[in-house]
């Protein structure tokens, strides 16, 4: 009789032994080139996991709820706030933040018209809207309170003059910034030597060390009031600087 298992003509584990030792014999010979082979499978299995992930969480990846990255923005957004997420995608961060900050203002916008129609047709609250633009070229009107910017600065070439565009339209009294930590892992720094590719997205020009990204945000007149560096990634909340020149 034929062993089934889920998905397949073999049980899981004949499966996972197998793949393991392809793997192995896959990896053998010069260790620089086996280990380069391995991460290179590593990304087409983290590839599978996150569409999985997705595909658990309806359409939204496990993530937002699992590391709890909402609420740092939550936290740092005072009541009644004008709130702008730039790059706000399919609009999880500004429904969050309607929600639950009292008597705030929110507007997300994004380019991507896929994913605003997405957030459109979200179960959204009467504070949110969502704009189509891109923030290179215009902004909704400020003077806003805050400005979230999650998972953003790092699809962005000049960051800091994106940082500097950004203060002097739309005037914000703190920035919200989540960024991609490129000390998360011993992989990435290996994978830089190894001459691999060690962005998380394609789209990516940067996944920050922690010195650069407070770099970039001295140049363009920010000072981080508060830092997280957890899950993998950065968290600041930040206020401009005196010679920011607003």
């Amino acid at each position: 009789m034929c062993c089934r298992g889920r998905g397949g003509l073999l049980p899981a584990r004949w499966r996972e032994g197998i793949l393991t030792g392809l793997f192995v014999l896959d990896s053998r010979g010069e260790p620089r080139g086996g280990l380069a082979q391995m991460l290179r499978l590593q990304d087409r299995l983290d590839w599978v996991t996150n569409e999985r992930a997705v595909a658990l969480g309806d359409g939204v990846h496990p993530k937002h709820r699992l590391t709890r990255y909402h609420d740092f923005f939550v936290q740092h957004i005072p009541e009644g706030a004008r709130v702008l997420d730039i790059g706000c995608g399919v609009g999880a961060v500004a429904r969050s933040i309607a929600t639950r900050v009292k008597g705030s203002e929110v507007v997300g916008v994004d380019r991507d018209d896929g994913r605003l129609a997405e957030a459109r047709a979200a179960e959204n609250p009467n504070n949110l809207s969502f704009v189509k633009t891109d923030v290179c070229d215009s902004l909704p009107d400020g003077p806003w309170q805050a400005v979230v910017l999650s998972n953003v600065l790092e699809h962005i070439e000049d960051r800091v003059g994106f940082l500097k565009a950004i203060l002097q339209n739309a005037k914000p009294e703190r920035v919200l910034i989540r960024v991609p930590h490129f000390e998360r892992d011993w992989k990435m720094p290996m994978r830089k030597e190894l001459g691999l590719n060690y962005f998380s997205d394609a789209e990516h020009f940067i996944e920050h060390r922690l010195d650069e990204l407070q770099t970039e945000l001295a140049e363009a007149g920010l000072r981080p009031m508060v830092t997280h560096t957890v899950w993998g990634e950065i968290w600041m909340c930040c206020e401009r600087t005196e010679s920011d020149g607003q």
